[in-house]
Protein backbone atom coordinates (compact mmCIF):
# COMPACT_ATOMS: atom_id res chain seq x y z
CA UNK A 1 0.00 0.00 0.00
CA UNK A 2 2.61 2.35 0.94
CA UNK A 3 4.35 1.53 -2.60
CA UNK A 4 1.42 2.14 -4.18
CA UNK A 5 1.13 5.91 -2.58
CA UNK A 6 4.73 6.55 -3.17
CA UNK A 7 4.44 5.60 -6.91
CA UNK A 8 1.47 7.74 -7.17
CA UNK A 9 3.12 10.45 -5.92
CA UNK A 10 5.98 10.12 -8.34
CA UNK A 11 4.00 10.09 -11.06
CA UNK A 12 2.03 13.22 -10.42
CA UNK A 13 5.31 14.92 -9.60
CA UNK A 14 6.53 13.83 -13.31
CA UNK A 15 6.79 16.49 -15.83
CA UNK A 16 4.20 16.52 -18.55
CA UNK A 17 4.93 14.66 -21.81
CA UNK A 18 6.22 17.02 -24.40
CA UNK A 19 8.00 19.01 -21.36
CA UNK A 20 11.11 17.35 -21.11
CA UNK A 21 14.70 17.24 -22.82
CA UNK A 22 13.65 14.87 -25.27
CA UNK A 23 11.28 16.90 -26.37
CA UNK A 24 11.60 20.27 -26.40
CA UNK A 25 13.22 21.18 -29.67
CA UNK A 26 9.68 19.84 -31.12
CA UNK A 27 8.09 23.41 -31.09
CA UNK A 28 11.05 24.69 -32.86
CA UNK A 29 10.52 22.43 -35.37
CA UNK A 30 6.76 23.28 -35.75
CA UNK A 31 7.26 26.98 -35.30
CA UNK A 32 10.12 27.06 -38.15
CA UNK A 33 8.08 24.35 -40.67
CA UNK A 34 4.76 25.76 -40.08
CA UNK A 35 4.52 29.79 -39.40
CA UNK A 36 8.29 30.74 -40.87
CA UNK A 37 8.01 28.61 -44.06
CA UNK A 38 4.12 29.90 -45.05
CA UNK A 39 5.38 33.28 -44.62
CA UNK A 40 8.54 32.86 -46.96
CA UNK A 41 5.92 31.51 -49.39
CA UNK A 42 3.67 34.41 -49.13
CA UNK A 43 6.37 36.60 -50.14
CA UNK A 44 7.23 34.49 -53.14
CA UNK A 45 3.60 34.86 -54.47
CA UNK A 46 3.14 37.82 -54.00
CA UNK A 47 6.41 38.78 -56.08
CA UNK A 48 5.85 36.33 -58.58
CA UNK A 49 2.48 38.03 -58.84
CA UNK A 50 3.75 41.18 -59.28
CA UNK A 51 6.02 40.52 -61.90
CA UNK A 52 3.16 38.79 -63.62
CA UNK A 53 0.85 41.99 -63.39
CA UNK A 54 3.86 44.13 -64.70
CA UNK A 55 4.35 42.02 -67.67
CA UNK A 56 0.60 41.88 -68.81
CA UNK A 57 0.70 45.61 -68.43
CA UNK A 58 -1.82 45.95 -65.66
CA UNK A 59 0.48 47.15 -62.83
CA UNK A 60 0.53 50.74 -64.18
CA UNK A 61 -3.33 50.70 -63.83
CA UNK A 62 -4.09 49.25 -60.84
CA UNK A 63 -1.08 50.95 -58.57
CA UNK A 64 -2.42 54.06 -60.28
CA UNK A 65 -5.75 53.91 -59.56
CA UNK A 66 -4.99 52.90 -55.87
CA UNK A 67 -2.41 55.62 -55.47
CA UNK A 68 -5.13 58.13 -56.62
CA UNK A 69 -7.61 57.28 -54.76
CA UNK A 70 -6.14 56.04 -51.40
CA UNK A 71 -3.93 58.75 -49.90
CA UNK A 72 -7.13 61.73 -50.75
CA UNK A 73 -9.07 59.20 -48.93
CA UNK A 74 -6.68 58.58 -45.83
CA UNK A 75 -5.89 62.18 -46.39
CA UNK A 76 -9.57 63.38 -45.55
CA UNK A 77 -9.80 61.30 -42.54
CA UNK A 78 -6.77 62.16 -41.09
CA UNK A 79 -7.89 65.89 -41.58
CA UNK A 80 -10.90 64.93 -40.09
CA UNK A 81 -9.08 62.92 -36.81
CA UNK A 82 -7.29 66.86 -36.48
CA UNK A 83 -10.48 68.87 -36.54
CA UNK A 84 -12.67 66.84 -34.24
CA UNK A 85 -10.91 67.10 -31.06
CA UNK A 86 -10.30 71.16 -32.12
CA UNK A 87 -13.75 71.57 -32.26
CA UNK A 88 -14.79 69.73 -29.76
CA UNK A 89 -12.23 71.85 -27.42
CA UNK A 90 -13.35 75.01 -28.33
CA UNK A 91 -16.74 74.67 -28.37
CA UNK A 92 -16.94 72.99 -24.78
CA UNK A 93 -14.43 76.10 -23.67
CA UNK A 94 -16.72 78.79 -25.27
CA UNK A 95 -19.73 77.41 -24.04
CA UNK A 96 -18.72 77.01 -20.28
CA UNK A 97 -16.98 80.84 -20.66
CA UNK A 98 -20.73 81.90 -21.92
CA UNK A 99 -22.38 79.75 -18.95
CA UNK A 100 -19.96 81.84 -16.26
CA UNK A 101 -21.61 84.90 -17.87
CA UNK A 102 -24.81 83.92 -17.54
CA UNK A 103 -25.56 83.00 -21.31
CA UNK A 104 -26.64 79.08 -22.49
CA UNK A 105 -24.05 77.22 -23.97
CA UNK A 106 -25.59 77.24 -26.85
CA UNK A 107 -24.18 81.03 -27.53
CA UNK A 108 -20.75 80.06 -26.83
CA UNK A 109 -20.67 77.07 -29.17
CA UNK A 110 -22.21 79.21 -31.96
CA UNK A 111 -19.88 81.88 -31.04
CA UNK A 112 -17.34 79.01 -31.19
CA UNK A 113 -18.29 77.97 -34.64
CA UNK A 114 -17.64 81.59 -36.10
CA UNK A 115 -13.98 81.84 -34.40
CA UNK A 116 -12.94 79.07 -35.99
CA UNK A 117 -14.57 79.94 -39.89
CA UNK A 118 -13.12 82.56 -41.74
CA UNK A 119 -14.40 85.62 -40.00
CA UNK A 120 -11.50 85.70 -37.32
CA UNK A 121 -9.45 81.96 -37.48
CA UNK A 122 -9.25 82.24 -41.54
CA UNK A 123 -8.42 86.39 -40.98
CA UNK A 124 -5.56 86.08 -38.76
CA UNK A 125 -3.67 82.59 -39.62
CA UNK A 126 -4.80 81.69 -43.28
CA UNK A 127 -2.47 79.05 -42.78
CA UNK A 128 -3.48 77.63 -40.17
CA UNK A 129 -7.29 77.35 -41.02
CA UNK A 130 -6.49 75.90 -44.14
CA UNK A 131 -4.32 73.21 -42.05
CA UNK A 132 -7.51 72.64 -39.98
CA UNK A 133 -10.58 72.68 -42.52
CA UNK A 134 -8.79 71.96 -45.73
CA UNK A 135 -11.29 72.31 -48.42
CA UNK A 136 -11.81 68.88 -49.15
CA UNK A 137 -13.29 68.50 -44.99
CA UNK A 138 -16.48 70.70 -46.17
CA UNK A 139 -18.21 67.50 -47.32
CA UNK A 140 -17.92 64.84 -44.64
CA UNK A 141 -18.35 67.74 -41.76
CA UNK A 142 -21.24 69.01 -43.86
CA UNK A 143 -22.92 64.82 -43.52
CA UNK A 144 -22.03 64.88 -39.87
CA UNK A 145 -23.47 68.31 -39.47
CA UNK A 146 -26.91 67.38 -41.15
CA UNK A 147 -26.83 64.16 -39.46
CA UNK A 148 -26.88 65.71 -36.27
CA UNK A 149 -29.17 68.55 -37.22
CA UNK A 150 -31.88 65.75 -37.79
CA UNK A 151 -31.35 64.09 -34.50
CA UNK A 152 -31.67 67.61 -32.80
CA UNK A 153 -34.71 68.27 -34.89
CA UNK A 154 -36.57 64.74 -33.71
CA UNK A 155 -35.27 66.47 -29.69
CA UNK A 156 -37.10 69.50 -30.27
CA UNK A 157 -40.52 67.74 -31.60
CA UNK A 158 -40.28 65.77 -28.56
CA UNK A 159 -39.83 68.21 -26.14
CA UNK A 160 -42.70 70.27 -27.72
CA UNK A 161 -45.37 69.41 -24.93
CA UNK A 162 -48.71 70.18 -27.21
CA UNK A 163 -51.23 69.37 -24.49
CA UNK A 164 -49.55 72.02 -22.27
CA UNK A 165 -50.36 74.14 -25.36
CA UNK A 166 -54.15 73.20 -25.20
CA UNK A 167 -54.64 74.16 -21.78
CA UNK A 168 -53.33 77.58 -21.59
CA UNK A 169 -56.77 78.41 -24.01
CA UNK A 170 -56.62 81.21 -26.76
CA UNK A 171 -54.72 83.75 -25.34
CA UNK A 172 -51.37 81.63 -25.94
CA UNK A 173 -52.40 81.22 -29.65
CA UNK A 174 -53.13 85.18 -29.82
CA UNK A 175 -49.44 85.57 -28.59
CA UNK A 176 -47.66 83.43 -30.62
CA UNK A 177 -49.18 84.43 -33.74
CA UNK A 178 -48.89 88.39 -33.15
CA UNK A 179 -45.33 87.52 -32.28
CA UNK A 180 -44.79 85.36 -36.19
CA UNK A 181 -47.52 87.97 -37.94
CA UNK A 182 -45.95 91.08 -36.87
CA UNK A 183 -42.44 90.12 -38.26
CA UNK A 184 -43.13 88.78 -41.27
CA UNK A 185 -44.66 91.36 -42.18
CA UNK A 186 -41.55 93.35 -41.12
CA UNK A 187 -39.53 90.72 -42.79
CA UNK A 188 -41.07 91.37 -45.96
CA UNK A 189 -40.67 95.10 -46.17
CA UNK A 190 -37.24 94.68 -45.43
CA UNK A 191 -37.12 91.98 -48.35
CA UNK A 192 -38.38 94.95 -50.68
CA UNK A 193 -35.09 96.89 -50.07
CA UNK A 194 -32.69 94.06 -50.07
CA UNK A 195 -33.43 92.54 -52.81
CA UNK A 196 -32.10 94.57 -55.32
CA UNK A 197 -28.21 94.57 -53.46
CA UNK A 198 -28.44 91.23 -52.21
CA UNK A 199 -30.90 88.82 -53.87
CA UNK A 200 -29.18 85.75 -55.56
CA UNK A 201 -29.22 86.70 -59.08
CA UNK A 202 -32.15 84.96 -60.85
CA UNK A 203 -33.95 84.69 -58.08
CA UNK A 204 -37.80 85.93 -57.66
CA UNK A 205 -38.93 88.30 -55.12
CA UNK A 206 -41.42 85.76 -53.52
CA UNK A 207 -39.26 82.90 -52.49
CA UNK A 208 -36.31 85.48 -51.11
CA UNK A 209 -39.24 87.88 -49.90
CA UNK A 210 -41.03 84.47 -48.03
CA UNK A 211 -37.85 83.42 -46.32
CA UNK A 212 -36.35 86.70 -44.99
CA UNK A 213 -40.08 87.22 -43.60
CA UNK A 214 -39.60 83.54 -42.16
CA UNK A 215 -36.22 84.25 -40.95
CA UNK A 216 -37.51 87.52 -38.80
CA UNK A 217 -40.20 85.04 -37.16
CA UNK A 218 -38.39 82.88 -35.09
CA UNK A 219 -38.36 81.56 -31.86
CA UNK A 220 -35.48 79.35 -30.53
CA UNK A 221 -37.59 77.17 -28.46
CA UNK A 222 -34.84 74.74 -27.18
CA UNK A 223 -32.71 77.93 -25.77
CA UNK A 224 -35.80 79.24 -24.77
CA UNK A 225 -36.32 76.64 -22.37
CA UNK A 226 -32.61 76.24 -21.48
CA UNK A 227 -32.87 79.95 -20.15
CA UNK A 228 -36.27 79.23 -18.00
CA UNK A 229 -34.96 76.05 -16.13
CA UNK A 230 -31.91 78.18 -15.39
CA UNK A 231 -33.53 80.82 -13.86
CA UNK A 232 -34.71 80.64 -9.75
CA UNK A 233 -37.89 78.63 -9.32
CA UNK A 234 -40.87 81.76 -8.81
CA UNK A 235 -38.47 84.36 -10.15
CA UNK A 236 -39.96 84.08 -13.95
CA UNK A 237 -43.82 83.75 -13.54
CA UNK A 238 -44.82 83.99 -17.70
CA UNK A 239 -42.06 81.07 -18.19
CA UNK A 240 -44.41 78.15 -18.83
CA UNK A 241 -46.93 80.78 -21.04
CA UNK A 242 -43.30 81.47 -22.91
CA UNK A 243 -42.93 77.89 -23.82
CA UNK A 244 -46.35 77.36 -25.23
CA UNK A 245 -46.38 80.75 -27.59
CA UNK A 246 -42.86 79.37 -28.49
CA UNK A 247 -44.34 75.88 -29.22
CA UNK A 248 -47.05 77.49 -31.27
CA UNK A 249 -44.89 80.29 -33.39
CA UNK A 250 -42.51 77.36 -34.21
CA UNK A 251 -44.79 74.86 -35.76
CA UNK A 252 -46.48 78.03 -37.60
CA UNK A 253 -43.06 79.32 -38.66
CA UNK A 254 -42.06 75.40 -39.72
CA UNK A 255 -45.26 74.80 -41.44
CA UNK A 256 -44.18 78.27 -43.62
CA UNK A 257 -40.86 77.18 -43.98
CA UNK A 258 -42.17 74.17 -45.85
CA UNK A 259 -43.99 76.46 -48.04
CA UNK A 260 -40.78 78.76 -48.24
CA UNK A 261 -38.96 75.02 -49.12
CA UNK A 262 -41.58 74.18 -51.97
CA UNK A 263 -41.63 77.54 -53.64
CA UNK A 264 -37.97 78.08 -54.15
CA UNK A 265 -37.80 74.63 -55.84
CA UNK A 266 -39.57 76.31 -58.57
CA UNK A 267 -42.58 74.47 -58.33
CA UNK A 268 -45.77 75.50 -59.72
CA UNK A 269 -48.45 77.10 -57.35
CA UNK A 270 -49.99 73.33 -58.37
CA UNK A 271 -47.11 71.74 -57.75
CA UNK A 272 -46.70 73.55 -54.34
CA UNK A 273 -50.51 72.68 -53.32
CA UNK A 274 -49.49 68.61 -54.33
CA UNK A 275 -46.08 69.18 -51.66
CA UNK A 276 -48.67 70.78 -48.88
CA UNK A 277 -51.19 67.52 -49.45
CA UNK A 278 -47.98 64.97 -49.32
CA UNK A 279 -47.34 66.58 -46.54
CA UNK A 280 -50.30 66.67 -44.48
CA UNK A 281 -50.26 62.76 -45.49
CA UNK A 282 -47.33 61.89 -44.19
CA UNK A 283 -48.55 63.94 -40.69
CA UNK A 284 -51.50 61.80 -40.91
CA UNK A 285 -49.78 58.45 -41.38
CA UNK A 286 -47.40 59.54 -38.38
CA UNK A 287 -50.19 60.27 -35.97
CA UNK A 288 -52.91 57.63 -37.51
CA UNK A 289 -50.15 54.62 -37.34
CA UNK A 290 -46.75 55.04 -35.99
CA UNK A 291 -47.80 56.92 -33.28
CA UNK A 292 -50.02 53.41 -32.02
CA UNK A 293 -46.99 51.08 -33.30
CA UNK A 294 -44.87 53.38 -31.45
CA UNK A 295 -46.99 53.36 -28.24
CA UNK A 296 -47.33 49.76 -28.44
CA UNK A 297 -43.87 48.86 -28.77
CA UNK A 298 -43.30 51.01 -25.68
CA UNK A 299 -45.54 49.47 -23.16
CA UNK A 300 -44.23 46.30 -24.78
CA UNK A 301 -40.89 47.06 -23.94
CA UNK A 302 -39.63 46.24 -20.17
CA UNK A 303 -36.92 48.94 -18.88
CA UNK A 304 -33.81 46.03 -19.24
CA UNK A 305 -34.71 46.14 -22.84
CA UNK A 306 -34.50 49.79 -23.55
CA UNK A 307 -31.24 49.11 -25.57
CA UNK A 308 -33.76 47.65 -27.98
CA UNK A 309 -35.62 50.93 -28.32
CA UNK A 310 -32.31 53.26 -29.59
CA UNK A 311 -31.76 51.67 -33.03
CA UNK A 312 -35.54 51.58 -33.73
CA UNK A 313 -35.47 55.54 -32.78
CA UNK A 314 -32.72 56.21 -34.86
CA UNK A 315 -33.63 54.39 -37.86
CA UNK A 316 -37.35 55.89 -37.98
CA UNK A 317 -35.55 59.50 -37.28
CA UNK A 318 -33.61 58.81 -40.74
CA UNK A 319 -36.43 57.13 -42.52
CA UNK A 320 -38.27 60.44 -41.41
CA UNK A 321 -35.53 62.72 -42.58
CA UNK A 322 -35.54 60.94 -46.00
CA UNK A 323 -39.08 60.63 -46.43
CA UNK A 324 -39.52 64.05 -46.12
CA UNK A 325 -36.92 64.86 -48.26
CA UNK A 326 -38.42 63.46 -51.06
CA UNK A 327 -41.47 64.70 -50.94
CA UNK A 328 -39.39 68.07 -51.25
CA UNK A 329 -40.36 69.58 -48.05
CA UNK A 330 -36.36 69.23 -46.36
CA UNK A 331 -35.00 66.36 -44.35
CA UNK A 332 -35.39 68.44 -41.22
CA UNK A 333 -39.09 68.45 -41.41
CA UNK A 334 -40.08 64.09 -40.94
CA UNK A 335 -37.76 63.79 -37.46
CA UNK A 336 -39.25 67.09 -35.97
CA UNK A 337 -42.56 65.72 -36.55
CA UNK A 338 -42.04 62.09 -35.48
CA UNK A 339 -40.76 63.73 -32.31
CA UNK A 340 -44.09 65.69 -31.75
CA UNK A 341 -46.14 62.61 -32.24
CA UNK A 342 -43.70 59.89 -30.11
CA UNK A 343 -45.65 58.96 -26.97
CA UNK A 344 -44.15 60.26 -23.65
CA UNK A 345 -43.31 58.88 -20.10
CA UNK A 346 -41.56 55.61 -21.24
CA UNK A 347 -38.74 54.65 -19.15
CA UNK A 348 -37.13 52.65 -22.18
CA UNK A 349 -37.76 56.06 -24.33
CA UNK A 350 -36.08 58.49 -21.87
CA UNK A 351 -33.23 55.71 -21.94
CA UNK A 352 -33.08 55.66 -25.52
CA UNK A 353 -33.84 59.59 -26.04
CA UNK A 354 -30.70 60.63 -23.43
CA UNK A 355 -28.22 58.68 -25.17
CA UNK A 356 -29.08 59.87 -28.85
CA UNK A 357 -29.33 63.62 -27.23
CA UNK A 358 -25.64 62.86 -25.32
CA UNK A 359 -24.14 61.98 -29.04
CA UNK A 360 -26.10 64.94 -30.56
CA UNK A 361 -25.10 67.40 -28.37
CA UNK A 362 -21.62 67.28 -27.68
CA UNK A 363 -20.37 65.40 -30.91
CA UNK A 364 -23.06 66.17 -33.92
CA UNK A 365 -24.16 70.09 -32.60
CA UNK A 366 -20.61 70.95 -32.76
CA UNK A 367 -20.12 70.46 -36.19
CA UNK A 368 -23.73 71.95 -37.32
CA UNK A 369 -22.38 75.35 -35.25
CA UNK A 370 -18.54 74.72 -36.81
CA UNK A 371 -20.09 73.83 -40.31
CA UNK A 372 -22.09 77.29 -39.95
CA UNK A 373 -19.23 79.35 -38.76
CA UNK A 374 -17.11 77.69 -42.31
CA UNK A 375 -20.25 79.93 -44.02
CA UNK A 376 -20.11 82.80 -41.95
CA UNK A 377 -17.77 85.57 -43.13
CA UNK A 378 -17.66 88.92 -41.92
CA UNK A 379 -15.50 89.63 -44.24
CA UNK A 380 -18.20 89.64 -46.86
CA UNK A 381 -19.66 93.03 -45.01
CA UNK A 382 -17.26 95.46 -46.61
CA UNK A 383 -18.78 98.43 -46.77
CA UNK A 384 -20.89 100.60 -45.07
CA UNK A 385 -24.04 99.90 -46.65
CA UNK A 386 -23.44 96.65 -45.81
CA UNK A 387 -23.27 97.30 -41.87
CA UNK A 388 -26.38 99.32 -41.98
CA UNK A 389 -28.36 96.77 -43.44
CA UNK A 390 -27.12 94.45 -40.91
CA UNK A 391 -27.74 96.62 -38.22
CA UNK A 392 -31.60 97.58 -39.37
CA UNK A 393 -31.71 93.37 -39.50
CA UNK A 394 -30.95 93.32 -36.09
CA UNK A 395 -33.09 96.40 -34.80
CA UNK A 396 -36.26 95.65 -37.05
CA UNK A 397 -36.08 91.76 -36.11
CA UNK A 398 -36.18 92.42 -32.26
CA UNK A 399 -38.09 95.37 -32.61
CA UNK A 400 -40.94 93.43 -34.22
CA UNK A 401 -41.17 90.24 -31.77
CA UNK A 402 -40.17 92.11 -28.82
CA UNK A 403 -43.07 94.78 -29.32
CA UNK A 404 -45.39 92.66 -31.07
CA UNK A 405 -45.35 90.11 -28.42
CA UNK A 406 -45.89 92.26 -25.42
CA UNK A 407 -48.29 94.69 -27.43
CA UNK A 408 -50.74 91.46 -27.74
CA UNK A 409 -49.97 90.03 -24.20
CA UNK A 410 -51.08 93.58 -22.79
CA UNK A 411 -54.21 93.40 -24.84
CA UNK A 412 -54.60 89.59 -23.30
CA UNK A 413 -54.74 91.22 -19.79
CA UNK A 414 -51.30 90.26 -18.83
CA UNK A 415 -49.82 92.95 -16.74
CA UNK A 416 -46.14 95.05 -17.94
CA UNK A 417 -43.51 93.33 -16.38
CA UNK A 418 -44.87 89.86 -17.70
CA UNK A 419 -45.65 91.49 -20.83
CA UNK A 420 -41.88 92.77 -21.31
CA UNK A 421 -41.00 89.27 -20.06
CA UNK A 422 -42.63 87.83 -22.62
CA UNK A 423 -41.69 89.84 -25.31
CA UNK A 424 -37.81 89.43 -24.16
CA UNK A 425 -38.13 85.65 -24.11
CA UNK A 426 -39.91 85.54 -27.19
CA UNK A 427 -36.80 87.62 -28.84
CA UNK A 428 -34.63 84.52 -28.31
CA UNK A 429 -33.59 82.93 -31.51
CA UNK A 430 -30.43 80.81 -31.43
CA UNK A 431 -30.15 77.80 -32.90
CA UNK A 432 -33.10 77.45 -34.73
CA UNK A 433 -32.87 80.12 -36.63
CA UNK A 434 -29.30 78.89 -37.51
CA UNK A 435 -31.19 75.63 -39.29
CA UNK A 436 -33.86 78.10 -40.79
CA UNK A 437 -30.42 80.11 -42.76
CA UNK A 438 -28.74 76.54 -43.29
CA UNK A 439 -31.69 75.47 -45.20
CA UNK A 440 -31.92 79.22 -47.08
CA UNK A 441 -28.63 79.43 -48.09
CA UNK A 442 -28.60 75.20 -49.36
CA UNK A 443 -31.58 76.22 -50.86
CA UNK A 444 -30.18 79.45 -53.01
CA UNK A 445 -32.50 81.28 -51.63
CA UNK A 446 -30.22 83.90 -49.53
CA UNK A 447 -26.82 84.62 -50.38
CA UNK A 448 -23.36 84.30 -48.03
CA UNK A 449 -24.21 87.86 -47.64
CA UNK A 450 -27.29 87.99 -45.92
CA UNK A 451 -26.51 84.70 -44.44
CA UNK A 452 -24.33 86.83 -42.18
CA UNK A 453 -25.69 89.31 -41.68
CA UNK A 454 -28.74 87.09 -40.22
CA UNK A 455 -25.78 84.92 -37.86
CA UNK A 456 -24.93 88.51 -36.44
CA UNK A 457 -28.91 89.37 -35.67
CA UNK A 458 -29.06 85.75 -34.27
CA UNK A 459 -26.64 86.21 -32.03
CA UNK A 460 -27.06 89.74 -30.53
CA UNK A 461 -31.06 88.46 -30.08
CA UNK A 462 -30.09 85.65 -28.11
CA UNK A 463 -27.30 87.08 -26.05
CA UNK A 464 -29.92 89.95 -25.21
CA UNK A 465 -32.27 87.75 -23.74
CA UNK A 466 -31.04 87.56 -20.12
CA UNK A 467 -29.92 90.32 -19.52
CA UNK A 468 -33.25 91.88 -21.06
CA UNK A 469 -35.15 90.05 -18.26
CA UNK A 470 -33.05 91.08 -15.50
CA UNK A 471 -33.20 94.63 -16.58
CA UNK A 472 -36.88 94.03 -16.89
CA UNK A 473 -37.06 92.68 -13.15
CA UNK A 474 -35.10 95.38 -11.87
CA UNK A 475 -37.70 97.79 -13.54
CA UNK A 476 -40.80 96.45 -11.91
CA UNK A 477 -39.13 95.36 -8.70
CA UNK A 478 -40.79 98.75 -6.87
CA UNK A 479 -43.92 99.05 -8.80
Amino acid sequence: MAEDLTLASTERRRPPTGTGTGTGSRPRYVYLLLALVPAALVLAVLRFGAEIAGLDGGSGGASGGAAGKAPAASGTFAALLLALPVILLVCHLTAGLFRRMGQPAVIGEIVAGVLLGPSLLGLLWPSGHDLLFPAELSGPVGILAQLGLVCFMFVVGYELDIGEVRGRGQAVLAISHVGVAVPLLAGALLALGMYGSYAPDGLGFTPFGLFIAVAMSITAFPVLARIIAERRPGELRVGGIALSCAAVGDVTAWCLLAVVVATAAGSSPAGVVWILVLTALFCALLHFAVRPLLRRMLNGTRQARGTSVLPVLFSAILLCALATEEIGIHAIFGPFLLGAVTPRGSAPLEWALGRLRSVTETLLLPLFFVFSGMRTSVGLLDGRQAWLWCLAIVVVATAAKWGSTTLAARGCGMGREDSMALGALMNCRGLTELVVLNVGLDLGVITPTVFTMFVIMALVSTVLTAPALTLVRRRYAGT
